[in-house]
């Protein structure tokens, strides 16, 4: 009997809706949908859920805000129930609390694992988006939801060579699901970003020898991680709405102290004892110490001169510290949290190669090729980083109104209404989609915003009988021009990050995600439902007595008296956006 390993052939299915991948937005999507008498089908790629967290298992991966906020609020049960074991947690508890969550709330029987979605297409005539996998699904659905993620498009420079490596390779976004052991192994690390920063100081202590190879370097704080302290974890889950509604209140979606004085405001001895007191602290809420750094270039050179002088101090070698300095603002790239990365540099097994100049030359059978000299190792890592906010679309064949290929209409940049929707696109939704906070805020909470406003849509359509929603071209361009102009604000919009593509060659230099900060967002979107889908268009006018139908509005609303930050603080440079 032979046993074939194609791709079944299986009939096409009707349902409301598909949502591709099964990460933290995926999982919320399926259960809102649920919840509300949505039928739908999730396609994972993986074999679990997870998402980001289930292919970014690198030694040191770990969350980069206070687990206790980096949660679902959705479920008061779930907050109470579950209990985090360090401050920030790491790769293999984030998963587990995902698999938790999905569990819990009976969201397996929905995910269909293994399965890649390949094609996504639109039916003008039907009005129906026919959703084709790689293991021969075809699903047809009114709804087409994108929950692909913001980082899981693993970036793999073609290096010259690199199929020639005699070892084995690993790229952190994709790491293997077995244990790595790098005793006595000699290698070579490429990339200084957030992933390098956090696995180089693990393999380094298993090592023979590490070479790290780093293009530019990165500015980085230190986490001061430890165990969740139990005081900290009953004062929370006493109260969790009130931190939720604090973290809402925030540019960034999760809740810090931050001090709103302008840096030059202050002599250079309050300003140094500032800096020190959010150091101890340690991780993103550094960048708090001062309201206008990301605003004020002279006031950025104050923090940017304090963190290089916290290199010198570490790093005992001076010329290994200067190349470990970065000179561009401070926090322009997403700032880094790390756990002993520059005391790394102290050991005598490891050796910084700087490649700023020539970059990676080529991969040869026994190693890797820099400045002229091939440094012999056994295993290569690639902490190259991924192709960021659109790279997992461009994986797919997704095609809108005519034919419009996804990629064709996003080629000078992706383009988009609220992050939410694209034109072109009818009844395309997007989870934390380019144009929205996204990366820029804490990632679950955009999550769950952005899955409840698409609920609260599909259900006023459901009610008054409307079959496509798209919106106008006036609307996305004027959102597109908005958070353009709100960018140009920010000193984030002055060097080369993976905000606007620049780590990819040949990729059109726009930033992606909205830099307004979450709360002005929310006000937005929260306005724009309450006057009846503002800046979209429907595929037939609805009745007149008909009104929008809003079921989860009032979650996101902002109480009166929590700490709001305003478009005229924002634009003033009085506030931290981490």
């Amino acid at each position: 009997m032979t046993v074939s390993n194609a791709p079944r052939k299986a009939a096409p299915r009707t349902i409301d809706a598909v949502v591709v991948g099964a990460g933290f937005g995926g999982l919320y999507m399926l259960h809102n949908l649920r919840k509300h008498g949505f039928s739908a089908q999730v396609f994972e790629a993986g074999t679990d859920v997870g998402g980001t967290w289930y292919w970014n298992r690198y030694p040191g991966a770990r969350v980069d805000i206070e687990s206790m906020q980096y949660s679902y609020s959705f479920s008061d049960e779930l907050d109470q129930e579950w209990k985090w074991t360090e401050k920030y947690a790491p790769q293999p508890e984030i998963q587990r609390y995902a698999r938790h969550v999905a569990e819990r709330f009976d969201l397996l029987r929905d995910i269909q694992f293994n399965t890649r979605v390949t094609a996504a297409h639109y039916d003008e005539q039907a009005k129906r988006w026919t959703v084709v996998t790689d293991q021969g699904d075809t699903v047809i659905a009114k709804f087409c939801i994108m929950a692909v993620g913001c980082l899981s498009a693993a970036n793999k420079p073609p290096f010259e060579g690199i199929d020639d490596f005699n070892g084995p390779i690993y790229h952190t976004g994709e790491w293997p699901h077995e244990e790595i052991d790098f005793t006595g192994k000699r290698v070579a690390e490429i990339g200084t970003g957030s992933s390098g920063i956090q696995s180089i100081p693990i393999i380094a202590k298993q090592a023979e020898q590490l070479y790290v190879f780093q293009r530019t370097p990165n500015y980085t704080v230190p986490a001061w991680n430890s165990p969740v302290d139990p005081k900290w974890e009953a004062e929370v889950k006493a109260d969790y709405p009130a931190m939720r509604a604090k973290a809402r209140a925030r540019p960034t979606g999760f809740y810090f102290e931050f001090n709103t004085k302008p840096a030059l405001s202050v002599d250079e001895s309050e300003r140094r004892k500032t800096y020190e007191e959010f150091w101890s602290r340690g991780g993103l809420p550094f960048l708090g110490a001062f309201g206008d750094l990301l605003f004020n270039k002279e006031a950025n050179d104050t923090i940017a001169e304090f963190a290089r002088e916290k290199i010198r101090e570490i790093v005992k070698d001076p010329e290994t510290a200067e190349l470990l300095s970065p000179k561009d603002v401070f926090g322009c790239k997403r700032l880094c949290v790390d756990t002993g990365y520059f005391e790394t540099y102290n050991r005598p097994n490891v050796k910084l190669v700087d490649i700023s100049k020539a970059g990676i030359e080529r991969i040869t059978p026994n190693g890797v090729v820099a400045n002229g000299e091939e440094y012999e190792v056994d295993i290569i890592v690639c902490a190259t980083g991924f192709a960021a906010m659109t790279g997992s679309y461009d994986k797919i064949d997704i095609r809108g109104r005519d034919g419009l290929k996804l990629t064709k209409a996003w080629e000078a940049g992706p383009r988009t209404y609220l992050g939410l929707s694209t034109v072109g696109f009818p009844n395309f939704f997007m989870v934390t989609g380019p144009g929205s906070p996204s990366v820029l805020a804490q990632m679950i909470q955009s999550i769950e915003q952005h899955a409840d406003w698409m609920i609260d849509c599909m259900a006023h359509m459901r009610d008054v009988g409307l079959e496509e929603i798209e919106p106008t071209l006036e609307a996305q361009d004027a959102w597109v021009d908005h958070v353009n102009e709100v960018a140009a604000i920010s000193l984030r919009s002055t060097c080369s990050s993976w905000y606007v593509g620049a780590n990819i060659p040949g990729r059109p230099r726009v930033f992606m995600p909205y830099i307004g900060g979450f709360p002005i967002y929310v006000q937005k979107c929260n306005e724009v439902q309450t006057n009846g889908y503002e800046g979209f268009t429907f595929d037939t006018t609805p009745p007149t007595n008909a009104e929008p139908t809003v079921r989860e509005t009032e979650r996101w609303r902002v109480p009166l008296d929590v700490d709001v930050i305003s478009p005229a603080m924002l634009a003033s440079g009085q506030v931290p956006v981490v």
